[in-house]
């Protein structure tokens, strides 16, 4: 017979946690189905006018660009950082805005939890959802760039992974984020953030044009060491600095997702 502890272990657990994930994303299909394509195409299009206007437009008068030991083609150079960008970009809005909304508007999650479904349920289907939304986002930037013949060899395949594991990273922070905002005006601190990670992580210039203790700092921010992972499987020039941009994504991602769970 179980014990008095085991029982209330085994209710705690269970309140944690039911198994049961998989139903937000299915409600988050049935809503997409509906009218919640709309951001998600327009988050695809965005990427594809910065390749566009910056590429195509700066390009032409920036020329090849000089990063490592390699001299590429300008918009050779910004494809994989754009693609990158997109993946956060998509994840992050979904995990932020649409988290937030259904937390404190709708009190959508107060009625989840009054159904069999835990916190750590709410928590993974919702990431889970976000995952897939910057999934979408990369393998439509892709096919793009590999129409417009910007993919050097098959190794870009494996950027797709690498963005994936961008968009995990900053789903699962956007969400543990979220989680503390009470106000609208709150939540513009995320575009405060997300707005100089964009324009100085090195998706549109080597970050070496910057003085050292620029640099130093830029090499701090995530989306620096998604870039250069997602660049690195790109151009299939891995090494150990891969496995170094990896761990640091998953030590961050980690951290904030026991944050969120323990509350």
């Amino acid at each position: 017979m179980k014990t008095a502890v085991q029982i209330a272990e085994s209710r705690k657990s269970s309140a944690m946690y039911a198994g049961r994930p998989w139903v937000l994303l299915e409600r988050g299909w049935i809503a997409f189905r509906s009218t919640n394509w709309v951001p998600v195409v327009t988050g695809f299009v965005e990427p594809v006018l910065f390749l566009l206007a910056f590429g195509y437009g700066m390009g032409n008068l920036v020329g090849d660009v000089t990063t490592g030991s390699k001299t590429i083609d300008y918009t050779l150079f910004i494809a994989p950082g754009l693609l990158a960008n997109s993946a956060m970009n998509g994840a992050i809005y979904d995990s932020t805005w649409n988290v937030f909304w259904k937390l404190n508007e709708s009190k959508l999650y107060k009625t989840m939890l009054s159904t069999p479904l835990g916190p750590l349920d709410i928590a993974l289907g919702e990431i889970t959802w976000a995952l897939i939304r910057g999934l979408v986002y990369s393998l439509g930037f892709l096919t793009v760039v590999t129409a417009l013949g910007l993919t050097p060899s098959f190794w870009a395949i494996l950027a797709i992974p690498a963005a994936s594991l961008v968009a995990f990273g900053f789903a699962s922070f956007g969400m543990a984020i979220t989680s503390f905002f009470k106000t609208y005006q709150q939540m513009g601190f995320i575009n405060i953030v997300l707005l100089p990670m964009t324009l100085f992580s090195g998706s549109l210039y080597p970050i070496s044009v910057y003085p050292d203790w620029l640099e130093k700092l830029i090499m701090a921010l995530p989306l620096w060491h998604g870039i250069e992972m997602v660049r690195a499987f790109w151009f299939g020039d891995l090494n150990s600095g891969v496995l170094i941009h990896i761990a640091t994504g998953l030590f961050v991602t980690s951290r904030r997702l026991r944050a969120l769970f323990l509350r």
